[in-house]
């Protein structure tokens, strides 16, 4: 069975979706050896983040282990992390 997402470094509050993720969707998904239970609440697409925790506004995005951006809203756990809610680390250096 393939893998449906990666977290890299046991930091990381966001996974990477390796396939295209439905909405409803339950995972398992293993991080810092141990596992966590996510429902996606939304669709995710391929190589787009999906939040493994809940994430307040102003959070650090954590992705393979580095801080890829900060949370413009709150973000619930499951929920799809991308430029809609996330900006890049500096203020308004993400694509809109």
């Amino acid at each position: 069975m393939s893998e449906v997402v990666i977290v890299v470094d046991e930091r990381d509050n966001v996974a990477t979706a390796l396939r295209a993720i439905e909405a409803g969707e339950s995972l398992r998904i293993g991080v810092g050896g141990a596992n966590v239970d996510i429902t996606a609440l939304e669709p995710v697409a391929f190589g787009h983040k999906l939040a493994l925790s809940d994430l307040e506004k102003g959070s650090y995005i954590v992705k393979y282990g580095e801080v890829m951006g900060v949370a413009t809203k709150r973000i619930a756990k499951g929920e799809h992390a991308h430029v809609h809610n996330v900006e890049g680390p500096e203020p308004g250096r993400a694509e809109r």
